[in-house]
């Protein structure tokens, strides 16, 4: 019955019966033929034919959005069934790198066979323990990552702007150097020393740069960030001033634990290798 549906809706949109055979595939017999076999089955008249025309019938007509939501049904479905028999691998990864995330997916959908990518964002510990627990098979971490972990594809982030409020005597400064901050209480995500610059630190559980930036508003502290995020981020409360320290990055690896090595994790490593050279 689905195929003389699609024979209905196809019919409806073209007028024209030899063109929705064409269009089918299908001889224009066999496409008759459908949809004579749907009328006797509907109990109704779909079309009103002539040499010159094809219309549909007003029973037709009101069957029509049905039609389409039973085509639109199956379509679903079809994705659906196809999208849990293909391989799926479970990707942690942090708030900051949500591009590079994205375009991992698409290389791993994009391979022959597709593999499909969960998605999870979660900060340094959540990412670690669900990577622990087996819940993702693999994890984007900042180094170092726990030792447990096997690491590979590396990557630098720069943190070349200083996310400072809005009312701050540095806010409208069109730059800033290391010194500039001596005497500044530095918001510090944990593991992240921030060698070279001066100022006290303020340690900050796990590593969200994002909600850190209320900390800032709230004039908790200065907080330097990378570019990434100041480029996806709009606030009235917050100025994201440049930092020229050009020494001062965030380094990141996937990491995965050495007794879950499977064929999908081997192509999700080749994945971000190829996703971090290419764009």
């Amino acid at each position: 019955m689905l195929k003389e549906i699609q024979c209905f809706a196809r019919v409806a949109a073209r007028l024209s019966f030899s063109a929705a055979a064409a269009d089918q595939g299908m001889s224009q017999p066999a496409m008759s033929q459908a949809i004579t076999r749907l009328e006797r089955a509907a109990g109704v008249r779909l079309f009103e034919r002539s040499a010159r025309e094809v219309r549909l019938t007003a029973e037709g007509l009101a069957l029509l959005p049905y039609a389409e939501q039973v085509l639109e049904s199956a379509a679903a479905f079809t994705a659906e069934a196809a999208r849990l028999a293909r391989p799926t691998i479970h990707l942690a990864y942090p708030p900051l790198i949500g591009a590079l995330a994205a375009r991992i997916v698409r290389r791993m959908a994009s391979r022959s066979p597709a593999i499909g990518v969960e998605l999870r964002m979660a900060g340094r510990a959540a990412a670690s323990a669900a990577l622990e627990s087996g819940e993702v098979s693999a994890a984007i971490l900042a180094i170092p990552a726990p030792v447990r972990f096997v690491t590979a594809a590396r990557f630098h982030v720069t943190v070349d702007h200083v996310a400072v409020p809005a009312g701050h005597a540095l806010a409208g400064r069109s730059a800033l150097v290391p010194a500039d901050l001596a005497g500044h209480a530095l918001l510090t995500p944990e593991g992240r020393p921030w060698a070279g610059l001066p100022g006290h630190r303020r340690l900050l559980p796990g590593d969200d740069f994002a909600a850190a930036l209320d900390l800032v508003a709230a004039g908790a502290g200065l907080l330097p960030i990378p570019q990434l995020l100041v480029r996806t981020v709009r606030r009235d409360d917050v100025r994201f001033v440049p930092l020229e320290a050009p020494d001062l990055r965030i380094t990141y690896a996937l990491a995965w634990s050495k007794e879950r090595v499977t064929g999908e994790l081997l192509a999700l490593v080749q994945a971000v290798q190829d996703a971090l050279w290419t764009r």
